[in-house]
């Protein structure tokens, strides 16, 4: 929401009051999103325990918040004071990076294991498996993020040793990436096959796709390479798809909940109730 705000408000709030909304929001969200980050994982050890069947996608919602804030700070690096206070935030980010990328690895390896070692996820667990994806494209976004702010902040040897992290690390990162969206995206239509239900896990599928989109444009624009801009455009037109379906179900699905209590309510024929 801080970054929408501050890349869109401009026109509708002005730059100024834009920029204190952006450095407010992100402020407490990067608070809150640390805060899950360090509490969820000590509830699980501490108060949980759970079965070798257990890992799923969700167990990665507590860990990305920092990557979240990772990519959406450096858009507030080249805003804040220049000297420490700029190279502050640049390192905190790239510590909120690392700090997220390496506990979604963890929670991958988990993922990967319950996978392989037990029948594959059924029903509305399947869209969760996206969120794999969606966590490792939001580090390709946030290395290239940072790496166009750092020359603001690091002396120029560093600025364009993030440069070449931006671009081999994410080439990398990537590829991971993409391995892990053939496998969900293989999960899924093996469900639907079958008949995969509606639930809100479907939203599950939209983040990841549109950090796919991001992540993908990070590089073209880096690399200038044709296959990554036109892998960007048709991650975009798949992203609007399944936007559009999600949607479209996700109304049906309320319009349905909404009638239900009035079906039960209403008098059964041939009773004559007046």
């Amino acid at each position: 929401m801080g970054a929408g705000t501050l890349l869109f408000g401009r026109r509708l709030i002005g730059a100024s009051a834009a920029l204190d909304a952006d450095w407010v929001l992100w402020s407490l969200g990067t608070l809150l999103g640390l805060a899950t980050t360090c509490t969820v994982p000590y509830l699980m050890v501490t108060r949980h325990r759970f079965a070798p069947d257990a890992a799923f996608g969700g167990w990665l919602l507590p860990v990305v918040p920092p990557l979240v804030s990772a990519a959406t700070g450096a858009l507030l690096i080249p805003q804040a004071p220049a000297g420490q206070p700029r190279l502050a935030m640049l390192l905190g980010c790239y510590a909120m990076l690392g700090l997220g990328l390496v506990a979604v690895f963890l929670v991958l390896a988990m993922v990967y294991s319950r996978l392989v070692h037990h029948d594959a996820p059924t029903g509305a667990v399947v869209p969760t498996v996206w969120i794999g994806v969606g966590a490792l494209a939001q580090a390709v976004t946030a290395l290239g993020a940072l790496a166009t702010a750092a020359p603001g902040a690091l002396p120029a040897p560093y600025a364009r040793g993030a440069a070449v992290v931006a671009l081999l690390g994410g080439l990398g990162v990537w590829g991971f990436a993409m391995l892990w969206l053939v496998l969900a995206t293989a999960l899924t239509v093996r469900e639907i096959r079958t008949g995969l239900p509606f639930a809100p896990t479907w939203w599950s599928f939209i983040f990841p796709l549109g950090a796919c989109v991001t992540a993908t444009s990070a590089l073209a624009t880096r690399t200038g390479s044709q296959l990554f801009i036109w892998t960007a455009v048709v991650l975009y037109t798949l992203l609007v798809a399944a936007w559009a379906v999600v949607v479209r179900h996700s109304l049906r699905h309320a319009a349905g909940k909404r009638s239900r209590p009035e079906e039960r309510d209403a008098p059964d024929e041939g009773r004559g109730t007046p």
